[in-house]
Order: C-alpha cells, then sequence, then structure tokens
C-alpha cells in the first residue's frame, strides 16, 4: 500500500485536538498532558531588570502557547543543558570553530540563535521518537539507535521500517515449502543444507563458513529442530544494536555498530519491496531524477526480481557503500526454496569494533550497484550516470559506478 503523509504540522495536530477534547499519545496528547504543564524545549532567553527569562514551549500545547518564564521556575536541567548546547554550537558554527568566548551579560539572543536551537530541539525530538517507532516495529532484541550531531536533517518522511520482504501484487515470497529435516542434533546427514546440495554454512560456533557465491541452506519452520539449532542464524535477525547516524561527509545516514562483531557473523538482512525487474526499470528511471533509488536485483539464479528499498526497508537501508567494505552479501533460502526469490544477508568479513561505520561493496557480486547522483542511494546495473565515490577506503576505486 501507497501512504499519504499528513501535511498538517505536528503543533496544529495538537491544537484541534485540544479543541475537541481528543487524547492522541502519538503526539502528545493526554490525559496527563491535559490537566498539567510540562516543558517540551526551550525556545529563547532574555534578561529583564535582572531576571533570566526562558521561552518554553509546553508539550501538548501549540507554539501560540509558549510562555516566557523565570529560571528559577524551572525545573528541567536537562532541557537547560541542551539550549546552552546548542547556542554555543550555532556560535562556534559561526565563527568558523574559532575559540568560543561565552558573554555572561547577553540581554537577549539573536533571532537566527533562538531560530536554530528551536529546530534542534524540535529535530531532537522528532528524532527520539523515530528511534522509539524503529524498536517497536523491529522483531529482533537488539536495539536501534539514531543520531544525528552533524545537521538539522530529521527522519526521513517517506520510510517505513519492515522486517521482511514485501511482495508487490502478484509476487509469492513464501514458494509453499511443507517439508523440513528430521534432525534432532543438526547438522545430520540428511539435514537442509545437503539436501539441496550444498554444506552446511556455519561451524559449531555459529560463524560463516562458506565462500563468497555459495548459497545459504538455513532449517526452516518445518524442520523437526528448535530454535538453538545451530543452522537457524539469519532468520532470528539482528543480533547486534546498531546505530542509524548522519554522517559528516555528505554520504547522508549511515549505520554504525554499537558492539563488536567478529569475523564471519551475520549482521542483518537486506530487505525491501520484491518487485519484477521491469517494474524496477521504470522505477529506477523515476528514481535517477530524485537521486534516491535503492534496487536491488535478486539475480543468484536469474533477474526476474528485485527488491526496491527505497520507501520500505529495514536498518540495511542506511548502510553505505565502500570500497574496503566489513560486510559482504550471502543468498539465503529458509521457508522459500524458490532460486529467483532469495533473502539477501550481510555477514562480516573481519573483526568490526564497536562504533564502527558498517559498510559494504554495491558492486560485489549478487550485491547493488549504484546509479543516481546521490552517494547513498542504489541501484541495478542500469547505469545512466558516473558517481563519485566517498567512502575514503585507500583502495577507492574513485566512482561508485
Amino acid at each position: 500500500a501507497w501512504y499519504v503523509p499528513c501535511l498538517a504540522s505536528l503543533e496544529t495536530l495538537q491544537e484541534l485536538c485540544r479543541k475537541e477534547n481528543l487524547r492522541c499519545k502519538s503526539i502528545g496528547i493526554t490525559n496527563r498532558s491535559l490537566k498539567r504543564y510540562e516543558v517540551e524545549y526551550l525556545c529563547d532567553y532574555k534578561v529583564e531588570e535582572g531576571t533570566e527569562y526562558y521561552l518554553v514551549k509546553w508539550k501538548g500545547w501549540p507554539e501560540s502557547s509558549n510562555t516566557w518564564e523565570p529560571q528559577k521556575n524551572l525545573k528541567c536541567p536537562l532541557l537547560l543543558q541542551n539550549f546552552l548546547s546548542d547556542k554555543n554550537e550555532y556560535l562556534s558554527r559561526v565563527r568558523e570553530g574559532k575559540a568560543l568566548k561565552v558573554r555572561n551579560h547577553v540581554k537577549a539572543l539573536k533571532p537566527a540563535v533562538a531560530d536554530y536551537i528551536v529546530k534542534k530541539a524540535k529535530q531532537r525530538i522528532a528524532l527520539q521518537r523515530w528511534k522509539e517507532e524503529l524498536n517497536r516495529k523491529k522483531n529482533h532484541k537488539a536495539m536501534i539507535l539514531v543520531e544525528n550531531t552533524v545537521d538539522l536533517e530529521g527522519p526521513p518522511l517517506d520510510f517505513y521500517y519492515i522486517n521482511e520482504y514485501k511482495p508487490a501484487p502478484g509476487i509469492n515470497v513464501i514458494n509453499g515449502i511443507t517439508t523440513g529435516c528430521e534432525c534432532t542434533d543438526c547438522p545430520a546427514e540428511k539435514c537442509c543444507p545437503k539436501e539441496a546440495g550444498f554444506f552446511l554454512a556455519y561451524n559449531k560456533r555459529k560463524k560463516l563458513k562458506i565462500q563468497p557465491g555459495l548459497p545459504i541452506y538455513e532449517c526452516n519452520s518445518f524442520c523437526r529442530c528448535g530454535p538453538n539449532c545451530p543452522n537457524r542464524i539469519v532468520q532470528k535477525g539482528t543480533p547486534y544494536s546498531l546505530c542509524i547516524f548522519r554522517t559528516n561527509n555528505g554520504r547522508g545516514w549511515g549505520v554504525k555498530t554499537l558492539q563488536e562483531i567478529k569475523t564471519n557473523s551475520f549482521v542483518m538482512e537486506y530487505v525491501g519491496e520484491v518487485i519484477t525487474s521491469e517494474e524496477a526499470e521504470r522505477r529506477g528511471q523515476l528514481y535517477d531524477n530524485q537521486g534516491n533509488t535503492y534496487l536491488f536485483d535478486l539475480d543468484y539464479d536469474s533477474d526476474e526480481f528485485t527488491v526496491d528499498a527505497a520507501r520500505y526497508g529495514n536498518v540495511s537501508h542506511f548502510v553505505n557503500h565502500s570500497c574496503d567494505p566489513n560486510l559482504q552479501v550471502f543468498n539465503v533460502f529458509i521457508d522459500n526454496l524458490d532460486l529467483r526469490l532469495p533473502r539477501i544477508a550481510l555477514f562480516s568479513t573481519r573483526t568490526i569494533k564497536a562504533g564502527e561505520e558498517l559498510t559494504f561493496d554495491y558492486q560485489m557480486k549478487g550485491s547493488i550497484d549504484l546509479t543516481s547522483d546521490s552517494a547513498d542511494s542504489l541501484s541495478t546495473s542500469r547505469k545512466r550516470i558516473r558517481t563519485v565515490c566517498k567512502c575514503g577506503a585507500v583502495c577507492c576505486r574513485g566512482y561508485l559506478n
């Protein structure tokens, strides 16, 4: 389904709810907020007759209800800290990184400073809500964090989090599998990978042991083995807490791990809408003009289908390219043995330290090939323009396509 974002501002929705006496937790209108005032963020600052005042935005109330309050009445040390931090950050940027001298005798902030502080406060709230939404929708235990210390960019307005493929009408991603292995202690002689003619993909430590290009066959929902089976890895979801963060070199959003990841470990799946290659060609032409394409050809056996993660996807939507990546793509088969529709899993190629950005090579076999004019956008092999690579690797090829 295609969704249309609401065009009304948060303040307008809050005002309408109050006028109609409606409650809506998602926009901050609750029984509690109707009965009491709570500081949402601080908008401005001034000094009058020796008393310091802050302009307060009240949670659940429109901006037209903002009031000036003396500092002694404010019981919100974190919001005061955020206010001062945002003010100093803005002034530091204006002075191009020169040492900042804070003057204590300032009577009022310049409009540009106050405007930045309000925008930063709104961004902080929006990113917090986005983080909560992502963690509500994910189907794995690990946490998803969101961070932007670079600019005022907020959550993407036209992106919807999903945990598995979203098939387009007429495409069946569950291909009628009705049997599974009879193992009580996988792997056994008749386990799923061997029945498919391949080796078990994982060792005893549940780490990948096969070479890139070989498929992974995991035990499925009809197998006799339980959830602790060593051949059930990808299907359990991302095991690591990850952070979606804003890059500082023009590559848009990126993803970094908050935990150390050992070599040959499963990190995440690449998911999105499953569409036909014909539809991918049509969308690709539209996306090129927008500079925002995430098309992944499922070409393990044929090129009949493509995954489009432009509007529907998971954390992998935000993973950037590198010519020297720390992730590798593998094709996975679990409850669907249709060779045209493998699941796409990303595994670590080396030990990845906590705080390190996760990347993969968009030109890897079975992977993605960038064609649009955005550094963090993806496409199939339909190359139209050359895009400069900003990965910064020593072995950088210079272009993404």
